[in-house]
């Protein structure tokens, strides 16, 4: 189930509602020839983790022009969650699905037989949980198909270098690959940053990201539940699973952050803590200093409690003045001001024309690139993102100062051997006795 905002929204659905222009006629204009390869133009779609995230992202891929696209496939590990997904795509797109019952498939090597459904050229869609995004992607790419992933993108430092390595295979064979940091595809975000980085600010000394709102909620394990389908069914209450809520969750704006500045941070220091004990595994409140080798500082500021000061917005601030780059996520509306009191009366500019819906405009990108064969592969950058985001939550969960260097060299792994994972695995973590999970403990839990 795809995360909620405090709204109770998804957040797929609150762009779709607030901001779900169709793709700008510019793009559309560019579908002047050149067709999908092999004589017939649909471009097939097998879809692997039909949760909210996977569910949303096909009717994406269908609002898309330039030809046909077509679901042939499903995997889920749950067959309720197959069941719902095919139920409510069915309700709006009934005329793009193709998917009989022996095209879906149940099973942890389910992503397996609905990958080997498409043909080179078609595009299947990683949406299960990040723990299984490396060795999903790694055998897409080793059948050679287009590949679009949602974040996050690995759980620890062994799964990304997986990722990787399948990214250089994948630009080997000039795979188109789309990630699901949508936001990069935004034309208000494109605009302001390029501002930035044209001098509008002066040079940038500090960033501010900020998602505050209500919390993740983990109940207690029952009785004879099976732990491993427990975790599973509640992804962002253990890190294993979905790398935890402070990367899932948060990993958009320490990208957005990342690329405003044009590097990645050299290190990161944070603070945490759990003060319920619905967050699962982890803590409810993080707050990261990560340091630029230029000595530049991105504070990440992330709480999930109720009753709380609630934003989800992005700053940066330079030597001659102060940016928005995302006011909320309505919409990121942003503004660019002289000095560092964001008041009407220091406005220089501001972007304030709609802005394209970036879930869509993604996706146009990706199936542009596929029927006219132009670069596009978006696979290597996700996963030095998530290298800056694990750094955060390493440096939380540990209370260590954790370096760049340090994450891409570290063996700490959740679990061994991912691939052969199934109900009967030891599970990773362990409820107490009374079925409350453990948070971690600052200089005792090792992540590095």
């Amino acid at each position: 189930m795809r995360h909620r905002i405090s709204s109770q929204m998804d957040r797929r659905g609150f762009l779709r509602g607030v901001g779900g222009l169709t793709v700008g006629s510019a793009l559309a204009a560019e579908l002047s020839g050149g067709l999908y390869a092999g004589g017939d133009s649909t471009i097939r779609l097998a879809l692997v983790g039909c949760g909210g995230r996977g569910t949303g992202a096909v009717a994406d891929a269908f609002s898309t022009t330039g030809g046909p696209v077509k679901l042939v496939a499903m995997a889920d590990v749950f067959e309720d969650r197959l069941t719902q997904s095919l139920a409510a795509l069915k309700e709006a797109h009934a005329d793009r699905l193709d998917v009989p019952k022996e095209r879906q498939f149940v099973g942890f090597d389910g992503y397996k037989k609905a990958i080997d459904c498409l043909r080179p050229g078609d595009v299947v869609l990683l949406a299960t949980h990040a723990a299984f995004r490396p060795l999903h992607f790694e055998y897409a790419v080793s059948k050679g198909v287009n590949i679009f992933m949602e974040k996050s993108f690995g759980v620890d430092a062994p799964s990304v270098r997986r990722l990787l390595a399948a990214a250089e295979a994948s630009e080997k064979k000039n795979l188109k690959v789309g990630v699901g940091f949508m936001w990069r595809h935004s034309q208000a975000r494109q605009e302001v940053i390029q501002r930035i980085h044209d001098g509008a600010i002066g040079d940038v000394h500090t960033l501010r990201i900020y998602r505050v709102h209500g919390p993740v909620v983990c109940p207690k394990l029952a009785d004879g539940a099976n732990e491993i389908e427990f975790q599973l069914r509640y992804p962002n209450s253990f890190t294993w699973v979905s790398s935890g809520f402070f990367i899932d969750w948060h990993c958009h704006n320490v990208d957005v952050a990342c690329w405003t500045k044009g590097a990645w941070p050299v290190s990161a220091q944070a603070m945490g803590g759990r003060c319920f004990e619905s967050a699962g595994s982890q803590f409810d409140h993080y707050i990261v200093e990560y340091t630029f080798a230029d000595g530049t500082k991105l504070f990440a500021f992330s709480r999930h409690m109720n009753n709380c000061w609630e934003t989800y917005s992005d700053y940066a601030h330079g030597s001659k003045g102060s940016a928005v780059i995302m006011a909320s996520l309505a919409g990121p509306k942003p503004k660019i001001y002289r000095n560092h009191n964001m008041t009407p009366e220091n406005l220089v500019w501001e972007f304030k024309q709609p802005d394209p819906n970036p879930y869509q405009v993604e996706w146009q990108l990706l199936l542009d690139a596929i029927r006219h064969d132009r670069p596009h592969n978006e696979a290597r950058r996700a996963g030095e993102a998530e290298i800056a985001a694990l750094m955060g939550r390493a440096a939380a969960h540990t209370g260590q100062i954790i370096t760049w260097d340090q994450m891409m060299a570290s063996q700490f792994q959740f679990v061994a051997d991912i691939d052969n994972l199934s109900f009967e695995t030891e599970p990773p973590i362990k409820a107490g006795p009374d079925g409350i999970y453990p948070p971690p403990q600052p200089g005792v839990t090792k992540e590095v």
